[in-house]
C-alpha cells in the first residue's frame, strides 16, 4: 500500500452499492486508504456500509461543508480526513488500473495538480456520440475527466473551493492556480471510465452545456453554430457548410491521434463530430433559457453560476 495518496469518493446513490463497484474500492484499498464520502439515503447509507467499512472511512457528508453542489460538499468533507500528501478525487464511474494509478502519482512530482484522460469502457453508442466531445476538446485545451490528482496541502491552503457552482472540476482548477498552484493535463494518462446510463446521458446535455458559461468564448462559439447552420441551408451555401463539416471532423481527429489516443478512442468519434457540435449549438441556446429563468436545477434546487472566472477563483 502507497502511503503516497488517498482515494477520495464523493457518492450519492439511488440504489444500494454493486458488487463491481465494492470489488474495485476493495481493490483500490490495497493500493492507498479509501475514504468514502456518502451522501445516499439512510438506508442506503447503511447498505453500503456493511459492503465497504472494513476496507474504507465511509462517513455521511458534514454539515460544516454544505454546499448547492453536493460533488464539492463531499470533497471538502472527505478532505478532513485526508492524511496523506495526494489525494485522488473520483466519480463512482471511474476505474483506475494500478499502472495508471501509479504514472499519475508519478506526474505528480512537478505539479500540484494532474488532470488525467478518460476514455468510455465499454462504449454504447451514446459514449461514442459523447466521445466526440473528448476528442474535441483533445485538440483545444485538454478534457475535463471525473478525476483529479491534487497536492492536499495545495488544496487546503486555498481554504477548499467554491461549491455553489455547476462546473466543480474547473473551479478546483481554477482555484489551485489563482493561489499561486500548478495544474497539469495530461492527455496521455488514459483513466477508464464507464459510461452513463441512456437516461442519464439525455439528462446531461443541457447541463453540461451550461458548464460553458464558465468559458465565455467557447459558449459564444456554440450559440453560433445554430445561426450560421441556419444561414448555410437557407443561402445554400454548399462548400461553407462542408468546410465546416471538414474543419469539425479534422480536429477532433487530431485530438484521436494525440498521445496514443487510437488505441482508445473510435475513428466514428470524429466522424460524429460535427453532430455533437450541432447538439451543443442547441443546448448552449437551452443553457441561455435556463440562466435567465434562474439557473439549471441541481438536486432539490438551482445552480446560477457554472465557475469562477480565473482570477476571481
Amino acid at each position: 500500500m502507497t502511503e503516497a495518496a488517498t482515494y477520495l469518493l464523493p457518492i450519492l446513490q439511488q440504489s444500494p452499492p454493486s458488487r463491481e463497484l465494492t470489488d474495485y474500492l476493495r481493490g483500490i484499498s490495497r493500493r492507498c486508504r479509501v475514504v468514502v464520502v456518502d451522501g445516499s439515503t439512510a438506508e442506503i447509507f447503511r447498505e453500503a456500509h456493511r459492503a465497504w467499512s472494513t476496507f474504507a472511512l465511509h462517513i455521511p457528508p458534514s454539515s460544516e461543508w454544505r454546499c448547492a453542489n453536493g460533488k464539492v460538499h463531499g470533497v471538502l468533507t472527505g478532505l478532513a480526513h485526508v492524511r496523506t500528501p495526494l489525494v485522488v478525487i473520483a466519480d463512482d464511474d471511474v476505474r483506475y488500473c494500478d499502472d495508471v494509478l501509479d504514472r499519475c502519482l508519478e506526474a505528480m512530482r512537478d505539479t500540484d495538480l494532474v488532470r488525467p484522460q478518460n476514455y468510455f469502457d465499454p462504449r454504447p453508442w451514446h459514449a461514442t456520440w459523447d466521445t466526440a466531445r473528448i476528442l474535441l476538446n483533445r485538440s483545444t485545451g485538454g478534457d475535463f475527466p471525473g478525476t483529479l490528482v491534487v497536492r492536499t496541502d495545495a488544496l487546503r491552503e486555498c481554504g477548499g473551493y467554491d461549491g455553489d457552482v455547476l462546473f466543480e472540476n474547473l473551479q478546483l482548477i481554477r482555484t489551485i492556480e489563482s493561489h499561486g498552484g500548478s495544474a497539469a493535463s495530461r492527455a496521455d494518462l488514459y483513466v477508464r471510465r464507464l459510461p452513463p446510463t441512456t437516461r442519464h446521458f439525455v439528462r446531461q446535455r443541457i447541463r453540461q452545456a451550461y458548464d460553458e458559461f464558465a468559458r465565455p468564448a467557447r459558449l459564444a462559439l456554440a450559440l453560433a453554430i445554430v445561426p450560421a447552420t441556419a444561414a448555410t441551408l437557407i443561402r445554400r451555401r454548399w462548400r461553407f457548410g462542408l468546410a465546416g463539416v471538414a474543419a469539425a471532423i479534422a480536429t477532433a481527429e487530431a485530438g484521436r491521434r494525440r498521445a496514443g489516443g487510437r488505441t482508445y478512442f473510435p475513428a466514428a468519434s470524429s466522424f460524429l463530430a460535427p453532430l455533437w457540435l450541432l447538439e451543443r449549438g442547441v443546448c448552449a441556446w437551452c443553457a441561455v433559457y435556463l440562466r435567465l429563468t434562474g439557473g439549471v436545477r441541481y438536486g432539490t434546487g438551482k445552480i446560477v453560476h457554472a465557475a469562477s472566472q480565473p482570477r476571481a477563483a
